[in-house]
């Protein structure tokens, strides 16, 4: 049967997130857009409006959405205009204002399904679930030497190299989590290495996830990068291009040795069991893995406090929030308080 429940593309920055986007914005039933700011953005500020089942405070939403620059509302290639309207008509949740964006997205294209690609999302995912109930997440993992060296070429990315390590390591970690916590009906995992050696092996895989067909046309992403990546991001120029082996494992030439030292020493377990060997480089200085370590305790301490935002959550449940599409509910008392689960972890982009 087919399905219209939203899909979720997260993985650490520069392990093949938009690549995977195209793959599945190729698919005929599937868009998914550029990358957005908006849904966290929305999600902090969303007690700003009030109540969400009266339209007036549905339209200064959507207002705020479309005209913000920061958003990149913009890069949608959507009538700012009919999403105010169509927002403002629609049902009086915050998961379905967001989610009538991304159906007039999908029906640029003449489409029936969305979904949406952010690495952020990895760090989100309770907000997401809250938003969007039904979602299926697909996390793509790459080598962890990979992305250290791609991220460390990227004019964007201000990290040093102890806190760039650590943003995989907690990539791996908050991915685990999800997958024991959804299971194999809303979570799917797939290597980038896997991915683009076996393309149609592993996009068949993640259509039968999705509950869709496979279309061979996602093997050839390049094909809709034009129109689903905008020109400005010069960083994803090898997504015009045909899939390729090539940045597999090129750690071994764009990392020194001082770094492959440090990725192995703090990365090493993780990587090994995503089943990447380790080249035996020599252990870093302990001034070194010191350094790291201070680096990285707010990496470890983020599971506990997202734990203490679900239980404040579950505490304070807030009935206007989930995408119900063509259901309008019914009006209720003010908005609650803002609950410790609110939290929003921007760490990646």
């Amino acid at each position: 049967m087919p399905t219209d429940r939203p899909i979720i593309v997260v993985g650490c920055p520069r392990s093949g997130t938009t690549m995977l986007q195209l793959m599945l914005h190729a698919h005929p039933r599937i868009a998914i857009p550029p990358e957005t700011r908006f849904m966290l953005a929305v999600y902090r500020e969303r007690r700003e409006f009030g109540d969400l089942a009266v339209p007036e405070n549905r339209r200064a939403l959507a207002r705020r959405i479309v005209d913000r620059q920061d958003t990149r509302f913009c890069d949608l290639g959507l009538d700012g205009d009919d999403i105010v309207e169509r927002i403002t008509a629609g049902p009086g949740t915050l998961g379905s204002a967001l989610g009538t964006i991304f159906q007039r997205y999908a029906a640029r294209f003449g489409k029936p399904r969305w979904g949406d690609k952010r690495p952020a999302y990895l760090h989100n995912i309770d907000i997401l679930l809250r938003l969007f109930p039904d979602a299926q997440f697909i996390n793509i993992v790459r080598d962890g030497r990979d992305c250290v060296a791609s991220l460390k070429e990227m004019s964007w990315h201000r990290k040093d190299i102890y806190a760039t390590v650590a943003a995989w390591a907690r990539a791996v970690d908050d991915a685990r989590r999800a997958a024991r916590r959804l299971g194999p009906q809303q979570w799917h995992e797939v290597r980038y290495e896997d991915l683009v050696s076996d393309p149609h092996g592993r996009l068949a895989a993640m259509c039968a996830y999705l509950g869709e067909e496979y279309d061979p046309a996602m093997a050839e992403p390049s094909a809709v990068a034009e129109v689903a990546v905008p020109s400005f991001k010069t960083w994803h120029a090898l997504t015009h291009a045909p899939v390729t082996t090539q940045r597999v494992q090129s750690w071994q030439t764009r990392l020194d040795p001082e770094e492959i030292a440090l990725c192995e020493a703090a990365l090493g377990s993780r990587l090994l069991a995503g089943g990447y060997e380790l080249s035996g480089t020599i252990r870093p200085a302990p001034a070194e893995l010191l350094r790291y370590g201070w680096t990285a305790v707010p990496q470890r301490l983020a599971p506990a406090r997202r734990g203490l935002s679900r239980a404040a959550s579950r505490l304070r449940p807030s009935r206007d929030l989930a995408y119900v599409p063509g259901m309008v509910l019914p009006q209720r008392g003010p908005s609650e308080p803002q609950a410790a689960g609110d939290r929003i972890d921007a760490g990646q982009p």
